[in-house]
């Protein structure tokens, strides 16, 4: 009859072993969990994928948002998956002009970027490419010309703006056409626990302005609200991919690294 018993001394190194990977594995999880909970409770980076908040954000630009100014809720969970909307907790409103990341009621899995301009109660309208709130025109003085940049690219020059909002709080904007789809709407008034949002350029943003039946954000649920947008950590410019790898580097944005965000 054969012993299958294993030698004392092989024994006592495969549970070493076994007690190191298990350390091992705890650790990871460890550091995994206090990563996770610092980007649900204090702050989590975000890229830019679109062109909508230029001249403000760039396509590419990575964003800082901090989320503890607007409180938590099922939103503030850093994974790109759809929850349930939930209540907020410690919950507080932007102020208008806050720049703010935000699940989009369309797919709450996806993350969006915009700038607050109305708040629960507001009259907001569109009149000939101005903003108006309360019936009060928001200010705009010419600011020269920039360049918008295209999904593939490319520069084109974009009329800019400096728009300033009720308690004098102001922020560039592009303004491509003279006479754009949304210059002009309806008055509309933001319903209890939502927000207007738009974004900067104007004739290149699906927003407030948009329903989200038509791929816009229509009247924003505050619930959604992930955080407030601090700080561009760093900047890359996304055509670069599409070109050869040798030429990368070169679509670095070192103007724009850790930058502050008006």
């Amino acid at each position: 009859m054969s012993d299958n018993t294993l030698p004392q001394h092989e024994a006592s190194t495969m549970k070493k072993t076994a007690a190191s990977w298990a350390s091992a594995i705890t650790q990871m999880a460890a550091v995994f969990a206090v990563v996770m909970a610092a980007k649900g409770a204090l702050a989590e980076p975000f890229y830019v994928p679109s062109g909508s908040m230029e001249p403000t954000l760039m396509i590419g630009d990575a964003l800082l948002a901090s989320k503890y100014p607007y409180g938590y809720s099922a939103a503030s969970v850093p994974l790109n998956i759809a929850l349930p909307s939930t209540a907020r907790v410690l919950g507080a409103l932007p102020e208008r002009g806050d720049v703010v990341v935000f699940r989009w009621p369309g797919d709450r899995s996806q993350v969006w970027v915009k700038r607050v301009v109305g708040l629960p109660g507001d009259r907001i309208q569109m009149r000939n490419g101005q903003l108006f709130i309360n019936g009060v025109a928001a200010a705009l003085q010419s600011d020269g010309i920039g360049k918008a940049e295209t999904e593939d690219g490319a520069d084109v020059p974009a009329p800019r703006y400096i728009e300033t909002l009720p308690g004098n709080r102001s922020h560039p904007i592009f303004k491509l056409r003279a006479h754009g789809f949304y210059d002009n709407t309806a008055e509309m008034t933001v319903p209890p626990d939502h927000l207007f949002v738009m974004g900067d350029n104007r004739d290149n943003s699906a927003d407030s302005r948009v329903p989200v039946a038509d791929g816009g954000v229509g009247m924003l649920p505050a619930a959604n609200l992930v955080g407030r947008v601090e700080a561009v950590l760093g900047s890359w410019d996304l055509a670069m991919s599409q070109r050869p790898i040798t030429s990368w580097l070169s679509g670095l944005r070192p103007s724009r690294f850790m930058t502050g965000v008006n």
